[in-house]
């Protein structure tokens, strides 16, 4: 494909991109900000690489904004085969987002030569939550099945339908609360035993589809090698002992939870 038609089709998917963003800029809190947050997510790195990965054939069409965020943004797109896709860019500007992400990557042993730059940084962030999402994923656990990452840019399963997100367990009406919380409890206990820890496990980072919860966010999940592995799995525990208590369940603590995982695989 010559210069000419690769640039025209780059100008093409600007425009289709910036037709979604002021589609969609509602989800933009402050609307002088706009035209700042359409050139963090869409700068010339990311258009390319989104060019690529269309003509790769894992994108066929975005179709319009999710969630926007501070950190990243997530798309509603199509596949080849016109399957629902989410997309997910990280934003590579934010200087909080880099002081956030440093904890949970220094310790990794799968990072430890990654440069600092806040480019590397956040690539190595997209190929973090990637390689998480196939570990749990093979593991047994009910995640967005991860197709295909590259530069800041992940694609992934859509959990929803027709663009519609599934509800977030904080926001669920649970039929079966205990049957929930043992789901839960047992996609810990798979993580672990595959040598990975959710390390930001809560109510806001569970959905709820086909009446099964599906763990997302898994990009700052770290591996058992990680010196702060226990504390964060500990504090997973926690939070959804925490939660469920509020449904009326009667729990062990979590330290005896904490235990009694550690124990299983030691």
């Amino acid at each position: 494909m010559g210069r000419k038609i690769k640039d025209k089709y780059r100008e093409k998917l600007e425009r289709e991109l910036t037709s979604v963003e002021k589609r969609d800029r509602m989800l933009i809190k402050d609307r002088d900000t706009d035209r700042e947050v359409m050139e963090e997510v869409f700068d010339k790195r990311t258009l390319m690489i989104l060019y690529d990965l269309i003509n790769d054939g894992v994108i066929s069409e975005i179709v319009g904004v999710i969630k926007a965020g501070k950190e990243s943004r997530l798309y509603w797109g199509k596949d080849s085969e016109e399957k629902d896709i989410a997309i997910k860019i990280y934003l590579t500007t934010s200087a909080e987002f880099r002081r956030g992400m440093l904890p949970y990557i220094e310790g990794d042993p799968r990072f430890r030569r990654i440069r600092r730059d806040m480019h590397h940084l956040v690539y190595a962030w997209a190929q973090k939550e990637f390689k998480n999402l196939k570990i749990a994923y093979e593991a047994g656990v009910r995640v967005p099945k991860p197709i295909a990452v590259k530069g800041n840019v992940l694609v992934m399963e859509f959990i929803g339908e027709d663009g519609v997100s599934a509800p977030l367990l904080k926001e669920a009406e649970l039929e079966d609360a205990e049957g929930t919380f043992k789901v839960l409890l047992d996609y810990v206990k798979k993580l672990y035993k595959s040598g990975l820890v959710h390390a930001d496990l809560s109510e806001y980072n569970v959905m709820i589809w086909d009446g099964e919860p599906v763990l997302i966010d898994l990009s700052q999940s770290v591996l058992l090698e990680h010196p702060r592995s226990g504390e964060y799995l500990l504090r997973d525990i926690t939070n959804l002992v925490k939660f469920f208590r509020k449904w009326g369940l009667s729990l062990p603590e979590p330290e005896v939870i904490y235990r009694e995982i550690v124990g299983s695989v030691e």
